[in-house]
């Protein structure tokens, strides 16, 4: 990650009407890097471009006081939303200005603040908030409020960060595009005609729209990453488990992952590392020790001429061929040679696996949707439509609850799961999983990293691919062995 980082530099001002392309990169070393303490030193000329480290450093030496911050995001917040409409709910400005005035008395008072201090995070709509409500992106959660906050965003807060609002998404994480929404379309900042990407849409879009510094979304087959593309920010899915779960809306559990947006490598590692490690609630979050990733940054000013001399590089033969848009190949390749100018061996790899990864994806999580979306009846959570029998309350809730995308993926996952069908359609899917898995650690044996774009074509037209399923599915193709596999992935502009 230290290496991948040279690669980044600071975006400039926004242009509506440019679809930023991107690279992702896959690597099997995410947990293995020495432990640190995490670092909060002001920033200096071999320092990583990173709005966090600049924020911190300004709010220290008293340049910029957090008041001053808050309301230069609301400022621009409000001037931007109306057009982008990336958030579904937004707390009371005065709760933001409280919370940045109580940071500005801890500071003159000489007190520790933490790392985060004065950062505002944004949070998708499916991790909870104990004090904005957390509706999923559906009708049936509407106004409703968690009675506590999502581990992730216990551990932001409890690091000084301020959660600026909740974001819009497609409805419980089943979408590519945003528009699976059961309240609202969010534009791409780059180009208001298009979608920004799903199913973390919103989160993506905040922080391309500078509406906030970082933002959190999740990921279960490429709902980070793909976004990250489309508006051109970088995108980060950690390690299954590195993150806990408690407190993300479950859709498909072996797969679900929270994810990090930044405008630079080096804040979405900052993120990571405060919201990373071993939880008591989440019983499939890892144990192993949370290293300081941003120890492994250099500035690129600071580094030789080739500073990935020696780094082994796999293109994945498979996500540059038929279907993929000319753009993007040629954008990839370009990529693969400037990873050559920085020092990389570049070489394709072929994953023949690589196409099957789709079909045994949309089995999995549907199966695992349909039974943990089984909760949302009218009783336990959210509304409930009036009914004589239990049955009719149970059906008239949902069938008004719930938006038809949600409907049918549960439909088709509770078929894959039924009498007769679960060898051939469930079970089959899992042994694809196994053969997955085990091709990319073939390939990770041989390669340091693994590169491919994030999506076979740019951003599409809001409307574009809404009555295409199948076309709109087939778009995941870039990231849904990731998830499967349990890798980590970065998406680089």
């Amino acid at each position: 990650m230290k290496m991948l980082s040279t690669l980044q530099t600071p975006r400039s001002t926004l242009s509506r009407f440019t679809i930023p392309s991107t690279i992702t990169t896959f690597t099997s070393h995410s947990q293995t890097l020495p432990q640190a303490s995490l670092t909060t030193q002001s920033p200096t000329t071999s320092s990583p471009h990173s709005q966090i480290l600049s924020t911190r450093h300004s709010l220290l030496s008293r340049n910029l006081s957090a008041v001053d911050l808050v309301r230069s995001h609301l400022t621009r917040l409000r001037i931007t939303e109306p057009h982008l409409r990336s958030f579904l709910h937004l707390p009371d400005d005065n709760t933001l200005i409280a919370q940045a005035n109580d940071l500005d008395r801890r500071i003159a008072n000489g007190e520790e603040v933490g790392p985060l201090a004065g950062v505002l995070v944004a949070v998708k709509d499916n991790i909870c908030t104990a004090d904005m409500p957390s509706t999923g992106g559906s009708r049936i959660l509407e106004n409703y409020r968690p009675p506590f906050d999502a581990t992730a965003v216990k551990r932001v807060r409890e690091l000084g960060g301020i959660v600026v609002g909740k974001t819009n998404m497609d409805e419980f994480g089943m979408g590519s595009t945003t528009e699976a929404s059961a309240f609202q379309v969010t534009a791409n900042p780059w180009d208001v005609s298009r979608v920004p990407g799903g199913s973390s849409g919103g989160s993506a879009a905040a922080v391309s729209a500078r509406q906030c510094v970082v933002s959190l979304g999740s990921d279960t087959g490429g709902s980070v990453r793909q976004p990250a593309s489309f508006c051109g920010v970088v995108g980060l899915k950690p390690t299954y488990g590195r993150v806990s779960r408690f407190g993300l809306m479950a859709y498909a559990s072996s797969l679900d992952t929270i994810g990090c947006f930044g405008s630079s490598v080096a804040d979405t590692g900052f993120l990571l590392h405060a919201i990373a490690g071993h939880d008591r609630f989440d019983a499939t979050s890892s144990k192993q020790e949370v290293p300081n990733f941003l120890s492994h940054f250099d500035s690129a000013s600071s580094l030789e001429s080739k500073p990935l001399k020696g780094l082994r590089v796999g293109l994945i033969r498979e996500t540059i061929e038929d279907g993929v848009d000319a753009g993007v190949v040629s954008t990839i390749r370009a990529a693969a040679s400037h990873f050559e100018e920085l020092g990389c061996s570049v070489n394709e790899v072929s994953l023949p696996s690589f196409s099957l990864g789709l079909p045994a994806y949309y089995i999995l999580a549907l199966s695992e949707s349909s039974s943990n979306l089984s909760r949302y009846d009218g009783i336990r959570y959210g509304n409930q439509v009036y009914a004589d029998e239990l049955d009719s309350l149970y059906g008239d809730s949902r069938a008004k609850g719930l938006g038809s995308e949600v409907k049918m993926r549960i439909l088709m996952g509770t078929y894959a799961l039924s009498a007769g069908y679960y060898d051939a359609y469930y079970k089959r899917a899992q042994q694809v999983r196994t053969i997955i898995r085990n091709s990319f650690k073939e390939a990770l044996d041989q390669y340091d990293i693994l590169i491919s774009p994030a999506s076979p074509s740019a951003a599409y037209k809001i409307g574009e691919k809404k009555n295409d399923p199948l076309a709109m599915y087939a778009g995941d193709i870039m990231t849904v062995n990731v998830n499967l596999a349990g890798l980590p992935a970065l998406v680089l502009p």
